[in-house]
């Protein structure tokens, strides 16, 4: 039987990366990234050894243009697109509202949002009956995170919304839309918003105790995108250890 095919975006580190591998043993894979050759070339070796055809896509989400790009690349190696992990991001470092720039607006909403909601309308477009899509939020959409991030959070309740609408679109088609909150998640993120320690920091405040860790999040969004979720969409799963 022919292998399902997965996309997911921002593959070469952290949750993406994470999904990936664990998806291997179960689909052929076309894999996003922008920056990290190092990690994506890692991320592709370790699913390949797990039995699954890959192929790597170099696409900046900064520009919006360039996710036709992206899927045009996609259409020449792959003939068919059962999943879709949305999960390219940014946060960009803590900082007041009152300090942000149009220029840092701009990119956070073209890289969390605009170029998603792209990714996620070209791959509908390419799905039949039986498909699904998971868009990666965050629960700072929950919390706001303000005086560090309030940008991004605002960026994935977008999303989140946009989530729903989506849903509601391709529900008759038998297409399925869910979106994910990671909360405090052992990735390379905080690093990239200026704050490496941040995990360590906020332990406390999580009821589990702890921080969760990309697998984690992965092994939810693997069993939103599986048969056993056949009759979820629409909805919205928080991996946040309780908080």
């Amino acid at each position: 039987m022919t292998r399902p095919t997965m996309l997911v975006t921002g593959a070469s580190s952290g949750i993406g990366a994470a999904t990936a591998r664990l998806a291997a043993p179960d689909y052929d894979l076309a894999l996003h990234y922008n920056h990290n050759q190092a990690g994506i070339g890692e991320t592709a070796e370790a699913c390949r050894d797990a039995g699954a055809r890959v192929t790597i896509h170099r696409a900046d989400m900064a520009e919006p243009d360039n996710v036709a790009d992206l899927f045009a690349q996609i259409d020449r190696d792959h003939d068919q697109l059962d999943a879709l992990v949305n999960n390219a991001g940014m946060v960009d470092v803590a900082s007041p509202v009152t300090d942000f720039t149009a220029a840092r607006l701009a990119r956070m909403v073209a890289v969390n949002l605009t170029s998603p909601m792209l990714v996620a309308g070209q791959a509908a477009r390419r799905m039949d009956a039986g498909a699904a899509i998971v868009n990666i939020s965050s629960a700072a959409a929950r919390f706001g995170s303000p005086n560090q991030y309030v940008d991004y959070a605002a960026t994935k309740g977008g999303l989140e919304v946009f989530s729903k609408g989506l849903a509601q679109e391709l529900a008759p088609k038998g297409i399925r839309v869910t979106a994910i909150r990671p909360g405090i998640i052992e990735t390379p993120i905080h690093a990239k918003g200026g704050q490496p320690n941040r995990v360590a920091e906020l332990s406390a405040q999580i009821p589990m105790g702890r921080a969760g860790t990309a697998d984690e999040v992965a092994q939810a969004i693997l069993w939103l995108l599986s048969d056993a979720a056949s009759y979820v969409t629409d909805s919205v799963l928080d991996v946040s250890g309780g908080r």
